[in-house]
C-alpha cells in the first residue's frame, strides 16, 4: 500500500464515521481545566506570601542579630591605667 493509498484509507475512515465525543465532554473538560487553573493560582500566591514571609523573618533576624559585626574579644584583657 502506498502513501497516497493510505492517506485515502485514512480519509475514507474519519469522512464515514462521525466522531463518537459525548455532549457533556466540553463542560466537563471546562470544569476541570477552571479548577485546575484556580488551584494553580492560588498555589502561586501561597508561594510569593511564603517567601515575603520568609524575607521579613530574615530581614527582622538580620537586624536583631547583626552577623556583620565582628563580636568583641574576650581572651585578652582590656588595657587600662597605662
Amino acid at each position: 500500500m502506498s502513501r497516497g493509498e493510505r492517506e485515502a484509507a485514512a480519509r475514507r475512515i474519519m469522512e464515514r464515521t462521525p466522531p463518537s465525543v459525548p455532549p457533556e465532554l466540553c463542560a466537563e473538560a471546562v470544569r476541570r481545566g477552571s479548577r485546575l487553573l484556580r488551584r494553580r493560582r492560588i498555589a502561586l500566591r501561597l508561594l510569593w506570601l511564603l517567601m515575603l514571609a520568609a524575607t521579613v523573618a530574615f530581614a527582622v533576624w538580620a537586624l536583631t542579630a547583626r552577623p556583620w559585626v565582628e563580636p568583641p574579644s574576650v581572651t585578652t584583657p582590656p588595657l587600662t591605667g597605662w
